[in-house]
């Protein structure tokens, strides 16, 4: 077989792998965000709105794969529980932007902090070794990340 058919399978199999394990990881932790009380899809806007700062309506709809309708939905459930808000855009006053509240925030930080206490228990019975291959391989998938999204 030709190095490059090689290096082309192993690298298939190697994002399965990870696929695989990236997928079951995030549902294991996932499980702690039960303790919101939000609906996933709730859940799920808030923490682009809570991490990645506020969105106008078609933009979330877009990084949630969803229909602007169903955002609209999804954003008003999120402000009559006061973990949303709607509000002029600081550039163009015609544009609305979805901004977290601080009650949003809170939420959001308290369930990460859960998953990530969740993830560190799955780590505990790691040796040193261990520990330092995951860290190696933590910063590879970091270096992946930053090189896709252009930063």
């Amino acid at each position: 077989m030709p190095k490059r058919s090689q290096e082309t399978q192993t690298d298939t199999d190697l994002a399965e792998r990870l696929h695989s394990v990236a997928i079951r990881l995030v549902r294991r932790v996932r499980r702690k965000d039960a303790a919101m009380g939000l609906p996933p899809a709730q859940a799920s806007a808030l923490s682009v709105l809570v991490f990645g700062g506020a969105q106008t309506l078609s933009a979330l709809a877009d990084f949630e794969q969803v229909k602007a309708p169903t955002m609209t939905r999804i954003v008003d459930a999120l402000e009559r529980a006061a973990l949303a808000r709607r509000q002029a855009d600081a550039d163009d006053r015609r544009k609305l932007r979805i901004a977290a509240t601080p009650a949003g925030v809170r939420m959001m930080q308290q369930g990460r902090a859960r998953r990530v206490k969740a993830l560190a228990q799955m780590l505990v019975n790691l040796d040193r070794n261990e520990r330092a291959t995951l860290d190696s391989a933590v910063g590879l998938l970091m270096q992946l990340q930053m090189r896709k999204s252009g930063r």
